[in-house]
């Protein structure tokens, strides 16, 4: 089987509030939306958000569940860019969550969750290139 991952669809509850954080917020613009869903094209994959009770009512739950202990990861050229990045997002609504600094593994990263609780760890890692497509690549 192929390793790959094709479409990350998050519940949200309000369409408003999603497309102002990722639109405004990351600056990213919907390939196609409604009031219902947007799909974002991202580097080889496709990121939704689609209005609750749909994605629950799709997946057959009938009870609203905390998110799991999930991170999504946005990676950054610099890191003298994740501080902006951050700041950027919480202005569009998001929720800071931890401020960026530098873990014992190296790098420089924090945490921001969108208005429905969705974690986004904002990263810079000097041994992951990004190339001119925004596509990283572990290194070492």
């Amino acid at each position: 089987m192929q390793q790959q991952i094709s479409v990350i669809t998050l519940g949200v509850s309000s369409m408003v509030r999603s497309r102002r954080f990722y639109v405004d917020g990351f600056g990213w613009t919907p390939v196609f939306e409604n009031e219902e869903i947007a799909f974002y094209q991202m580097n080889g994959l496709m990121l939704g958000t689609w209005v609750n009770p749909g994605l629950d009512g799709d997946m057959g739950r009938r009870s609203e569940r905390a998110p799991s202990a999930v991170a999504l990861g946005h990676n950054v050229l610099n890191q003298a860019d994740v501080d902006p990045v951050m700041q950027r997002l919480v202005k569009a609504g998001g929720m800071l969550l931890r401020e960026a600094d530098a873990p014992p593994h190296g790098g420089f990263r924090g945490y921001v969750a969108d208005p429905d609780g969705h974690a986004w760890e904002i990263a810079w890692n000097p041994a992951w290139p990004i190339d001119e497509r925004g596509l990283v690549t572990f290194g070492i």
